[in-house]
Order: C-alpha cells, then sequence, then structure tokens
C-alpha cells in the first residue's frame, strides 16, 4: 500500500462543509502597531476566538463526524494538553458521544475546567502530553476509539480548513507563520495554500526548548504549552519536510512579549503557543518585507499564568521600576523620598523595609520601593534625579 501524505485539497474541502455547524470562520485583523514593530505589515489570523478558545475544534468535529455507529457507541478518548481535550470534549457532547480526556497534571487549570465543563471525563497524570498520551492507549485497548490531536488524516483534513479561509479573506500574502507542536495544524495549512496559494511562503515556529522539528537539543519547559511536544508524528513530519519552507523558533521571553504587546495593543488574549507567531515576526526570523499572517491558534491562557506574564512583559519594557536605597531611620526620612519621587510623576506601588541581618548603620535602613514608570527613560531619569538628591540607589528590575 502506497504511503500516504496528507489529506487532499479535496478532503480539506469536504470538512469545510462537516464541521460548519461548530466551528466558526475567524476573521482576519491587522495591526498598525505590530507592522511597524516588524517593518512589514502583519495580519492576525485570530483562532483565538474559534470555539473552545482554539483550531483544534475543527479537527475535532471532523474526526468524530467519521465514527460508525459502532465506534459512537464504544466512546472515544484523546490525550492533549488543553486545547484538543476540549475540541474533542464539545464535540462528542454534540455528537452524543461520550468522552474521556487524559490531560498532564500540569495543565492549565483554565483548560481542564473547560475540558471537563463539556461533559468529558478528564484524566490528570504525567509530566506532559507525550506522557498522557501513553496513559490514553489503556483506555483504547478496553475498546475506546482514540482521537489522535495530529497524527491522523481526518484531523489535518479539519485543520486544513484555516487555509481555505486565509485564502479567501487575503489578498497579497508573502508568509504564513504557523506555530507548531505536533504539526497538525501547520501541515493542513500548507496542504491547503499549496494548492490554493503556491507562492505563499509557510514559515513554522517553535519554542527554542522543546523544538524537534528545528532539530534542537533536548526538550525542557515553555510557557507555550500547546506546541510542547516532545514527539512530533510520522505523518505530519513527511507532510511539513516537504511542505514548510522554514521552520524558527522563539524563546519564552520573546513570547511573553509577543502576549502583552497582543494583549495591550490589540486587545487580544492569546496563549503562549498562540503568540509564539507574532514572537517570529517581532524578533525578524521571518524573511522578507511583504505582508504576513501570524496564526493566532489559540487564547486558554491560565489567568495566574497571563498575570505572571503580563508582570513581566511591563517590567523588561520599563514600565516597572524596583529600586533599594538606605535611609536614616528617623521619622520623616522616607516621606521625603517618596514626596521627591511623586514629584517626578511616578506612582509607588510597594514599601519594604530592610533592617535585619544587612550590614547597616545603628540607626539606618534600607527600603526597597516598586514604582509604576511610563518607560524605560523615565526609569532612567528617576535614577538620575535620585542621585542628584544624594540618594545612593541598586536597581534591582
Amino acid at each position: 500500500m502506497a504511503t500516504r501524505t496528507g489529506p487532499t485539497l479535496a478532503e480539506i474541502e469536504a470538512a469545510r462543509g462537516r464541521i460548519g455547524g461548530l466551528a466558526r470562520v475567524t476573521p482576519v485583523y491587522s495591526s498598525e502597531a505590530l507592522s511597524r514593530m516588524s517593518g512589514r505589515p502583519v495580519l492576525l489570523k485570530a483562532e483565538n476566538l474559534q470555539r473552545t478558545g482554539s483550531f483544534k475544534i475543527r479537527g475535532a468535529v471532523n474526526r468524530i463526524a467519521a465514527l460508525t455507529d459502532e465506534q459512537r457507541a464504544a466512546g472515544v478518548v484523546t490525550a492533549s494538553a488543553g486545547n484538543h481535550g476540549q475540541a474533542v470534549a464539545l464535540a462528542a457532547r454534540e455528537a452524543g458521544v461520550k468522552a474521556t480526556v487524559f490531560m498532564p497534571e500540569d495543565a492549565p487549570m483554565a483548560k481542564v475546567d473547560a475540558t471537563r465543563s463539556y461533559g468529558a471525563d478528564v484524566v490528570l497524570t504525567g509530566e506532559g502530553f507525550d506522557e498522557a498520551n501513553v496513559a490514553a492507549q489503556a483506555r483504547v485497548d478496553a475498546g475506546a476509539i482514540f482521537i489522535h490531536a495530529f497524527e491522523d488524516e481526518i484531523v489535518i483534513a479539519g485543520q486544513g480548513t484555516v487555509g481555505l479561509e486565509i485564502a479567501e479573506q487575503v489578498g497579497e500574502l508573502e508568509a504564513v507563520v504557523v506555530p507548531i507542536g505536533g504539526g497538525g495544524l501547520a501541515s493542513g495549512i500548507s496542504l491547503a495554500l499549496g494548492e490554493l496559494r503556491p507562492e505563499v511562503k509557510i514559515i513554522g515556529v517553535q519554542a527554542e526548548s522543546c523544538a524537534p522539528f528545528a532539530g534542537d537539543g533536548e526538550p525542557g519547559h515553555t510557557i507555550a504549552d500547546g506546541i510542547a511536544v516532545k514527539v512530533p508524528g510520522e505523518l505530519t513530519r513527511r507532510i511539513l519536510d516537504d511542505r514548510l519552507d522554514r521552520v524558527v523558533t522563539v524563546s519564552d521571553r520573546e513570547i511573553a512579549q509577543a502576549i502583552v504587546l497582543l494583549l495591550e495593543r490589540v486587545k487580544l488574549v492569546v496563549e503562549g503557543a498562540g503568540a509564539a507567531s507574532v514572537a517570529a515576526l517581532l524578533g525578524g526570523k521571518v524573511p522578507g518585507k511583504g505582508p504576513a499572517l501570524a496564526l493566532l491558534s489559540g487564547g486558554n491562557i491560565d489567568a495566574t499564568l497571563l498575570i505572571e506574564i503580563a508582570r513581566h512583559g511591563l517590567t523588561q519594557a520599563g514600565r516597572f521600576l524596583v529600586v533599594r536605597t538606605r535611609l536614616e531611620d528617623r521619622p520623616g526620612a522616607l516621606a521625603r523620598l517618596l514626596g521627591l519621587i511623586a514629584g517626578e510623576r511616578v506612582n509607588v506601588l510597594s514599601v519594604e523595609h530592610h533592617r535585619e541581618g544587612m550590614d547597616l548603620p545603628v540607626t539606618g535602613t534600607e527600603v526597597e520601593l516598586t514604582l509604576s514608570m511610563r518607560d524605560d527613560e523615565h526609569c532612567d531619569e528617576l535614577l538620575a534625579r535620585l542621585a542628584e538628591w544624594g540618594y545612593s540607589t541598586e536597581r534591582v528590575s
């Protein structure tokens, strides 16, 4: 039997007809801010606004629609870092099929709770997707039908409907930048656009700490949990080896910056995996100067992680300043310092006193101030003013 190399364009177009009742046609936005920062026109395909918060609903609906009556009665099982699990849970519920989803123990609670809310049984096991995938096989041995997140032509055909929409929604286009975990989304898009828009380059992007398609070292932890797949599929590997023009990697710091920019400047909540495409464009890692479309693959980010990322991103942008200085421990000393700082249009967020365990004068104290600033230039101006006022400072962040 000949080795298949993925679904055909006709199969992808047929998938669009099957998923239309549940999956949405997501919008494409332009961004003046991101275009200016990237030095080229930037478009955003907002799959973070899709049902269940990611593109995964497309493949899940298509796969479950293909089940026989006997297979539906047996129920379905899957392994997921979160987004695929939610998609299978919703698609199964709408089809009247029982679903069990194996997820990593450290999966974001937003994704775990959402999967349960769609009616699936959730089993938390293992460190990451690959371990959850192994655990799910035992349920398959008991008779359930396994819905793979990416190593399945029917699933890939569903994800390929994103490519059909891009071809219809966007005119001039030089490159499409797609996050890659297991490779199902990039495979489907590259197959569809390869037929409809062969002039468009397909650029894959992975987190640098988990980048098997880029051939980068041992996998580690990343905030882009949705693309933290250590072992890609054989089918997706064959497709992408043939169809991708390039694979690039981005750091967690770059991903965090992209999340903050999308939130603040574009008003879109995007998870780490979804923001990786924007991070690649902002980092100048996508060749060319023509219009580029970043695929925002999902928006299911845990609220606590979003707060941490926002705080980190704002600190890196000079919006927070943490500084230490020493004062005489007497009435009015702190009030004088804070008054001077307030005169520079700076908001004081917190003040901490350090006395114990430090080499200080008997009547001295160290204070650590967390300050809200406008930007890096404002930080530098304040530090210069503190020196003029006679305060010796140490910048902590």
